[in-house]
């Protein structure tokens, strides 16, 4: 039957489903309650794998686990767990359907529901990102760094509190945004690296296994390892939060990366600057009223959707407190961390699809370097007087540029009344600058082109680890 998306509550599942139904249908595979069921179901077969290894279940059993494993749905699991109540043991109870009688009693013994549920929360997240979110990523680095290699050298006015500064290069720009979002994307997979599993019951002391074996902790290792995880030093009932605290620390600040992008290209979008805009495609409406408008909707939306997830941050720092050795005041708020990511998938693909077809209106960068008929050059001109020796050479070019603006003369006109600085003037440096006060880039187009080279290389090492990443449960 088809998906109705208009039944659904949340504007993930409806609105922006719609929207990018590909993406998010790639993301449930991963972070959906189908899934959820799957990996829980994953973990269980793990411990029963070992289990065989270590003589505690019958040869064959492995595999026998593994077909049933294949072959249970989140229907049966559900059904069940109208019965039980209790969302693992109804796992645990249709699992056991699928295996022979000898079997059956093995499934979950020595194990606590935090160990299911912990570890396969950690084995789908880090497969979402190597599978899905950190190639979308790669994905918008690389759109960033075409940016930066295409308009490496091209000009632009710098700005600083709104005002204009001195300038740099569109390339340099974004540059910057490829070095923040990289460093933030570094810190996610290292993060997700880190993220640990457990199976060491009860309260984190291995009463249970303890009976069965005599190195509980061994075992609890050769089981992660089956699924490539590792335990952390200690766990209660629960596996350390901060862990999966610290990835979603990362995941929002690069959040806030893309905001900072995205309020940018919406700035200069505005009329009043026209240095970049969003592509206006074909049958397009900017208003319901004003058939002229042309809105950054796009990335105005990218920015909406940061002030929304990111408050979410402060749900995972109070998940770090729980009761003794466990409670339950995590277990509704951690159902909603790939609420998070989700929004942060579909937000780096918002921005990569517009980013990929930024539309750059050279005439009005051009048009804003000469708004101001090079009253930048103050800097420059300030740094050759007082490097010439000049006393006060600030507040003298700050008395020429306020006379320029008094008598609505240029920068330069005034400088060359000026008798005290007519040595200078006479320079070749300064000559070439006021010749064509956009030259004065500082050295913008070569700290681009060295961020470019940094970060592709970069680049494609990550893309490469991910085309060969094997995840642990198959989709």
């Amino acid at each position: 039957m088809e998906k109705d998306i208009f039944t659904n509550i949340s504007p993930l599942d409806a609105r922006y489903y719609k929207s990018n139904p590909k993406l998010l249908d790639a993301l449930a595979c991963y972070l959906s309650e189908s899934a959820v069921i799957r990996y829980e179901a994953r973990v269980e077969a793990a411990i029963i794998t070992v289990m065989e290894k270590y003589g505690l279940v019958k040869k064959g059993a492995g595999k026998e686990i593994h077909d049933a494993y294949m072959h249970i749905t989140p229907e049966e699991v559900y059904a069940e767990e109208e019965r039980t109540r209790h969302n693992i043991r109804a796992l645990v109870n249709v699992l056991q359907r699928h295996v022979s009688n000898e079997l059956a009693p093995f499934i979950h013994l020595g194990a606590t529901s935090e160990d299911i549920t912990a570890t396969a929360q950690v084995l789908r997240i880090r497969d979402a990102f190597f599978k899905i979110i950190i190639p979308k990523c790669i994905d918008f680095m690389d759109t960033v760094l075409d940016i930066v290699k295409r308009e490496a050298s091209t000009p632009q006015i710098g700005r600083t509190h709104g005002q204009h500064a001195v300038p740099i290069t569109v390339g340099y720009i974004f540059a910057g945004y490829a070095d923040r979002f990289g460093g933030r994307l570094k810190k996610i997979i290292e993060s997700v690296h880190e993220l640990r599993g457990k199976l060491s019951g009860a309260v984190g002391a291995y009463n249970a296994f303890s009976i069965l074996l005599d190195d509980p902790r061994q075992f609890e290792e050769d089981m992660l390892s089956e699924l490539g995880l590792r335990p952390a030093n200690f766990s209660s009932q629960i596996v350390e939060p901060e862990f999966l605290l610290d990835l979603i620390h990362s995941v929002v600040s690069a959040f806030g990366v893309l905001a900072q992008i995205a309020d940018d290209m919406r700035n200069l979008q505005r009329t009043e600057i026209g240095e970049m805009a969003e592509k206006f495609e074909k049958g397009q409406v900017g208003s319901s009223t004003m058939p002229h408008k042309r809105n950054p909707w796009n990335f105005e939306h990218v920015k909406s959707m940061w002030k929304e997830f990111t408050p979410r941050i402060l749900t995972r720092y109070y998940d770090q407190i729980s009761e003794h050795q466990r409670d339950l005041t995590n277990s509704a708020s951690g159902r909603f961390v790939v609420e998070i990511l989700t929004a942060f998938t579909l937000a780096v693909d918002r921005l990569l699809g517009q980013l990929q077809k930024l539309v750059i209106d050279y005439e009005g960068l051009k048009k804003n370097l000469k708004a101001t008929d090079g009253m930048f050059l103050a800097e420059p001109l300030y740094i050759l007087l007082a490097g010439g020796g000049v006393k006060k050479a600030h507040e003298l070019v700050k008395e020429i540029t306020l006379k320029a603006q008094r008598e609505n003369k240029t920068i330069f006109d005034v400088a060359r009344e000026t008798e005290a600085i007519r040595e200078v003037l006479n320079k070749e440096s300064w000559n070439k600058l006021e010749k064509d006060p956009s030259v004065y880039t500082g050295i913008s187009a070569k700290r681009a082109k060295i961020i470019l080279t940094i970060w592709s290389s970069w680049s494609t090492k990550i893309r490469k680890e991910c085309h060969g990443y094997k995840g642990v449960v198959d989709v």
